[in-house]
């Protein structure tokens, strides 16, 4: 109770003794963590194999341009744990902000996550402006320079109320990840936005991939890396998520196979991709292309 308490009296006194500057920054990036790690929890594909909204796909896909691309392959064999991580984090980002607890340790894990969404998800994003998780790295690291700056918030205290606090936080963001998987999304919701859709989006046009090549792009509708291929006869593609940890394959023009670089799953892309060497036994999922006009588009 007496924890409790102190978080109550913390937050009530923070409140009132931050600037107008200071609660903007504050409300909006601890509601908006919150609301992220909402959407999370309450998107039933999230931690699901396979599904389109599945955090190894998102991973995978970032992989293919990200400056740490090596990093997100190396993350994608665990990539349901990453995604617990990062969903009960920004829970507790978002409440420890609200209420005070540990706030400059929650601001600088704000502007932590922000610069690795950047450099994972928005770092080609041109102009720079437009991507919006270089800005929360920016607005989380303004808030973290107020708060060291009043000096009236620690960002580590190892006191036996402080670790109680951010138990209490710790908590809190469990629960709300539990709630969040307990009232998922409704299907129709999620339906409604699959057929938003384009169809027919542009990948490529065919002047631009010359028989025999390959290209990687990610699938609009999906939100899955896959790599297309063109041959003489006309064009394909295929998911390049690993059908064995979700990692993402390569195509190898040395040996004509998709390779896996996790556990040496092989695929043969001229042969529906099959699996033909490691540990998984199911073909690549094919992604559906045609050559429209002079592009190749999405079928």
């Amino acid at each position: 109770m007496n924890a409790l308490q102190s978080i109550s009296r913390g937050a009530v006194s923070s409140w009132s003794s931050q600037n107008r500057a200071a609660r903007l920054l504050r409300i909006f990036l601890g509601l908006t963590w919150i609301y992220a790690g909402w959407d999370k929890a309450s998107d039933s594909g999230f931690l699901t194999k396979g599904a389109p909204t599945y955090i190894g796909s998102q991973l995978a896909a970032y992989a293919q341009n990200s400056p740490i691309g090596f990093l997100l392959n190396r993350t994608l064999e665990h990539a349901t744990y990453v995604g617990i991580f990062v969903m009960v984090s920004e829970f507790a980002i978002g409440i420890a902000t609200i209420l005070s607890v540990a706030p400059a340790s929650a601001a600088f894990g704000g502007f932590a996550m922000s610069t690795g969404l950047w450099l994972s998800s928005s770092f080609h994003t041109t102009p720079y402006f437009l991507a919006s998780d270089s800005a929360y790295a920016v607005m989380w690291l303004a808030f973290l320079l107020l708060l060291i700056g009043n000096r009236r918030m620690p960002a580590t205290n190892f006191q036996r109320r402080s670790v109680l606090r951010t138990s209490i936080v710790g908590v809190l963001a469990v629960a709300a990840s539990f709630a969040g998987r307990a009232l998922p999304k409704s299907a129709a919701s999620s339906s409604v936005k699959s057929s938003t859709k384009a169809s027919g989006t542009q990948i490529i046009k065919v002047a631009d991939l010359p028989v025999g090549k390959t290209f990687n792009f990610v699938h609009s509708a999906q939100g899955v890396p896959a790599v297309l291929f063109r041959t003489k006869t006309g064009v394909f593609a295929y998911s390049a998520i690993c059908t064995h940890e979700g990692c993402s394959v390569a195509y190898k023009a040395s040996s004509k196979k998709l390779v896996c670089p996790c556990h040496g799953a092989q695929f043969d892309p001229f042969a529906n991709a099959k699996a033909v060497a490691g540990p998984t036994n199911r073909a690549l999922d094919k992604v559906n292309v045609k050559i429209s006009g002079a592009w190749v588009v999405e079928a």
